[in-house]
């Protein structure tokens, strides 16, 4: 069972005259990399926060957000009337005594002036606490049903491709004996030149032509090729999702793919890698997203 590392919840609440609606997002990274947008009443709370979503996501790029709509007739901010009427008052007579007009302009100015906004901190109470935290929760569970459901959709796209992979590597056996039949008729044309020059020495050429077809030989690769693939179906299917793991054998994948490549000296062979790596890119791509 694999999982994707996007992944969005959300989930919300009512209480004490104001709405606070819990939203996340995550998108694929290599490490854990938490933002977070959190008002002030609940910032106290942060590092508890940081470590739940560290723990259950494990990984990804997660956007972190409590939004607060304020849902009763007054807000956290009042004006402090008792300073404005003392601004006012001492604004109104300096404007007499230098003969300026007192209008509209003035109040705008004094509501510029320090103190004359009141805000009313809350203290977040342990019951609160407990309903966002319950709220997070649920948000954090959103996020993993959606990260499960895009991993199935990403595990059907992976095991599309490994089968590709597999099938092609099935496909390269036909053009073995040819393959053989060219280096065998390539080795023949280079012996009749050193006859020609009269210089062989059997016991040297058989030395130099068995260390040539030892070389060349890419049966062990094959072998690994169809074990690395196995073991990648085995990860993909394990209970706990392992993106890294599955990197790790896409790089072996590949170095197997590119040394039959190296090793084939036929055409219809090379023909047949280049489509291998075609479909190895896909699962790379893919693979970067799994958690």
């Amino acid at each position: 069972m694999i999982k994707s590392m996007t992944g969005f919840g959300k989930s919300a609440f009512e209480i004490n005259n104001k709405k606070v609606t819990v939203e996340i997002k995550s998108l694929n990274s290599k490490q854990s990399d938490i933002s977070t947008r959190i008002p002030p009443l609940y910032r106290e709370k942060e590092l508890e926060i940081r470590r739940e979503l560290s723990d259950r996501l494990v990984r990804g790029k997660i956007d972190f957000t409590v939004y607060v709509e304020n849902l009763g007739e007054s807000g956290s901010a009042v004006i402090n009337s008792g300073v404005v009427k003392g601004y006012f008052a001492d604004l109104s007579k300096i404007s007499h005594e230098l003969q300026l007009p007192v209008n509209e302009r003035l109040l705008q100015i004094i509501m510029r002036l320090p103190d004359t906004v009141k805000v009313n901190y809350e203290t977040l109470e342990e019951e609160e606490w407990q309903l966002l935290h319950t709220h997070i929760s649920t948000a954090i569970d959103a996020v993993e049903q959606f990260r499960l459901q895009e991993g199935k959709a990403m595990a059907a796209d992976l095991l599309s491709n490994l089968k590709a992979v597999e099938q092609l590597l099935k496909e390269i056996e036909p053009f073995e004996q040819q393959r053989i039949e060219t280096i065998k008729n390539r080795l023949n044309e280079n012996l009749e030149s050193l006859r020609i020059n009269g210089n062989t020495d059997p016991n040297r050429f058989e030395q130099e032509l068995i260390f040539y077809l030892e070389r060349l030989d890419f049966n062990e690769e094959k072998v690994r090729l169809a074990n690395h693939c196995r073991y990648f179906t085995e990860t993909m299917n394990e209970t706990e999702s392992n993106g890294r793991k599955l990197s790790f054998i896409a790089q072996e994948i590949g170095r197997e793919i590119n040394t039959i490549g190296s090793k084939a000296n036929e055409s219809n062979i090379q023909r047949i890698v280049v489509q291998m790596k075609d479909a190895l890119e896909r699962i790379k791509e893919q693979v970067l997203n799994v958690l």
